[in-house]
């Protein structure tokens, strides 16, 4: 069977030695959409700190070939793969310049019925990713269900709404990051997989949405985060526009992404930021 979780759970990967400096720092920034009026984020001599979604491509960084979804125990087409969630723990904040050893192993399988989702985790000493993705198919083999994510937003009016629009061109930006998923370039490639057109990176949109609470919710202090996950609810497809919804009270942050030029269809939900 492609994925075999008594072989895949447990299961270490190949170890990465990580290094970046300030110009894979402004690069992840501008691939978010950060403007010329966003010296903190697109200048070196200006930076308050690095978003620390920057932990998502520093595993990737000058990455040139496609993902591909071998590891032990599993062996799956990359069309049948999407991201299903996110989370980043951040031990300490990210330096514009650095270096560190990355060490991953399959945390976790888990049966959806008609799905099965994979989960790695990749540990360095700034930070721990885990990735949960969604293999459409290959489900139904009597596995755990997996733990409940559901992040309840506060039952009032948000603090504050942010509309973030995207660039037609913003997923060839944030491929350079490393992430060379064809599905968010080819539209073959993407019909393939189902989508009508090639769809932004789904770390793209997560990373947006941090960079929109930081900006409105921490007083552009990229600091502050200490951790943040999300669940990828939808897709985004570039030149669309990006609603954020954030609530900021009791030690974090809770945020909802829409997209309204599909009538708020879901982007991100179950997202919350927590704060140092």
């Amino acid at each position: 069977m492609p994925i075999d979780p008594a072989v895949a759970v447990g299961a270490k990967l190949p170890g990465r030695d990580l290094r970046w400096d300030s110009t894979d720092v402004l690069l992840y920034h501008l691939a978010l959409g950060a403007g010329a009026d966003e010296l903190s984020y697109v200048y070196e001599g200006a930076l308050r700190g690095v978003l620390p979604t920057f932990a998502t491509v520093a595993t990737t960084l000058r990455d040139t070939e496609p993902p591909s979804v071998r590891m032990p125990g599993i062996d799956v087409d990359l069309t049948r793969v999407v991201h299903g969630s996110q989370e980043l723990e951040l031990h300490q904040p990210i330096p514009p310049k650095g270096r560190c050893v990355a060490q991953s192993r399959i945390a976790a399988v888990y049966d959806k019925g008609t799905a099965a989702v994979v989960v790695t985790e990749t540990t360095t000493e700034l930070f721990t990713s885990r990735i949960s993705i969604f293999v459409k198919g290959e489900g139904g083999f009597g596995g755990e269900r997996g733990p409940a994510t559901r992040v309840s937003v506060p039952d009032r009016a948000p603090d504050a709404v942010v509309l973030s629009p995207t660039d037609p061109r913003q997923a060839l930006w944030y491929r350079l990051c490393g992430d060379r998923n064809p599905l968010h370039v080819d539209p073959t490639f993407a019909s393939r997989a189902g989508f009508p057109r090639p769809i932004l990176h789904g770390l793209c949109t997560y990373g947006i949405a941090a960079k929109t609470a930081v900006d409105a919710m921490l007083g552009g202090d990229p600091q502050r985060v200490s951790g943040y996950r999300a669940r990828f609810a939808g897709v985004v497809f570039p030149g669309e526009t990006l609603r954020t919804r954030l609530w900021h009270e009791d030690g974090r942050v809770a945020l909802l992404a829409t997209v309204p030029d599909r009538d708020d269809a879901p982007a991100l939900s179950d997202a919350v930021i927590t704060l140092r």
